[in-house]
């Protein structure tokens, strides 16, 4: 039997939803944590969960009272499957949801931006989280990671516009808050490391934790978005390719003091993430 105040946690094997599924349970909270292939996870419930195939997500919603929503990667309209999710999760019970949505990405904006819209005449209780670009992207499987790792380089449309990196270990402890506190956000969260860097910056310092050469390669706009429909969708390429452009712009150059204000404790720097994840 699903025990009572079960979190429901949507994407619990990826970057920030197995880093939440690890702090709830590490603080004693139920969590059920849903993935396309119900992999387990250490301290959760495991269930099997597809943004696509609707006959999973009444199991999923099981006794849920609170819910961490990861939309589906990739999806140019990801409002067409999680809006209706979200009604049926609010009638099966779900007080409160928590979206993981994009700095980039404002309120009614594309994508995820139609779900921020909808998310507060769903549930009385809600929050969005719109973290900056994350620092995993060049620790994990993303491509930026891929290519460090196999060219030594870090490929963007940039230039030398600044983002203000943020820690996926930080994304999850706000969310834990945001999920679990007596009170919810009622608003959207930006989300920042403490500061801002270039990707020139970012390469500089993977090299010296690292002790291999890593650079940084710009492209145009429009070579961008060619190498990323080479394995996405080109719509989302585009995005991709604009939010690039948007950072050479500025759109991303800034700090929050989010990550403290809700945890207690003060968001962690690249470098320290970098030795934590890259240093052995």
């Amino acid at each position: 039997m699903t025990a009572a105040r079960t979190t429901l946690v949507i994407g619990a094997t990826g970057t920030t939803g197995s880093r939440t599924c690890a702090q709830l349970t590490a603080a004693g909270h139920a969590v059920r944590a849903a993935s396309r292939r119900g992999t387990p996870v250490a301290g959760a419930e495991p269930v099997r969960f597809d943004w696509y195939d609707p006959a999973s997500h009444a199991d999923a919603l099981d006794a849920a009272e609170r819910v961490y929503v990861i939309p589906p990667v990739g999806d140019p309209d990801p409002a067409g499957v999680v809006l209706p999710f979200l009604r049926r999760a609010r009638a099966a019970g779900v007080r409160r949801a928590v979206l993981l949505s994009s700095s980039a990405i404002p309120e009614g904006g594309p994508a995820v931006g139609q779900v921020h819209k909808a998310l507060p005449g769903i549930f009385d209780e809600w929050a969005v989280l719109r973290p900056s670009w994350f620092m995993q992207n060049f620790t994990g499987d993303h491509v930026h990671a891929q290519s460090i790792r196999t060219d030594g380089v870090i490929s963007t449309a940039t230039g030398t516009g600044r983002v203000g990196f943020v820690d996926a270990e930080d994304i999850a402890a706000v969310a834990v808050r945001a999920l679990t506190d007596v009170h919810a956000p009622d608003t959207d969260l930006v989300l920042t490391g403490p500061e801002a860097l270039g990707y020139e910056d970012i390469a500089m310092i993977v090299a010296e934790v690292t002790g291999r050469a890593v650079a940084h390669r710009p492209l145009s706009h429009a070579e961008l978005r060619e190498r990323l429909t080479a394995f996405m969708p080109e719509e989302f390429a585009t995005m991709l390719a604009d939010m690039d452009r948007a950072i050479a712009q500025g759109a991303e150059d800034r700090v929050t003091d989010t990550v403290l204000r809700v945890t207690g404790r003060p968001a962690r720097g690249f470098r320290a993430v970098a030795e934590r994840e890259l240093g052995a």
